[in-house]
């Protein structure tokens, strides 16, 4: 099952790569397009805001599954052990609550973004603003399934370091300041 969720994740950094890379390009062509010839592709300009859009929210899943987001380490290195899992615990919490309202956010508007159309490409808005789904989800799985370890005492020591920020080496931790 390991093996198939990590498939999943390489698929979804491919997925980010293809549309930084796609969005960069359409960006790119429209300057030269406005610059050089005094025309551009309107298209370009919609399509790369929707890619944004969808590049944020895919990556937030793979940033939290990868430990990415931002923390307060300074604070939990302050603790031992059961303080660091008890601010695990209600860290998880709160992304829990907070990614489950988003999707059920998402849920309710879901009809009216499918009834609207994007002004220049016509597709229906739930193509972009339904990313909602995949993210409140897949933050919500990802939130579960470390509750569950959490509480069944399954937390791993490296787990632990990392949230502390005890993994980073010297010349990481500069970066940050």
């Amino acid at each position: 099952m390991q093996k198939a969720i990590d498939l999943f994740f390489k698929a979804l950094e491919v997925l980010l790569i293809l549309l930084l890379s796609a969005m960069a390009i359409m960006v790119f062509a429209n300057v030269v397009l406005r610059y050089a010839f005094n025309s551009g592709m309107s298209v370009s300009e919609e399509l790369s805001r929707y890619f944004f859009v969808w590049l944020s929210f895919v990556g937030a899943v793979v940033a939290f599954r990868e430990h990415g987001h931002l923390g307060v380490e300074s604070v939990v290195a302050l603790f031992g052990r059961k303080g660091r899992l008890v601010c695990m615990i209600l860290s998880n919490l709160i992304i829990l609550a907070c990614s489950m309202i988003f999707f059920w956010g998402t849920w309710q508007q879901f009809e009216i973004n499918a009834s609207m159309s994007a002004p220049v490409t016509g597709i229906s808005m739930i193509w972009v603003y339904g990313i909602g789904l995949f993210t409140g989800a897949g933050l919500s799985l990802i939130a579960l399934e470390r509750l569950f370890r959490y509480v069944t005492g399954r937390a791993t020591e490296e787990e632990i370091s990392i949230f502390a920020g005890e993994n980073l080496t010297i010349e990481q931790m500069a970066e940050r300041t």
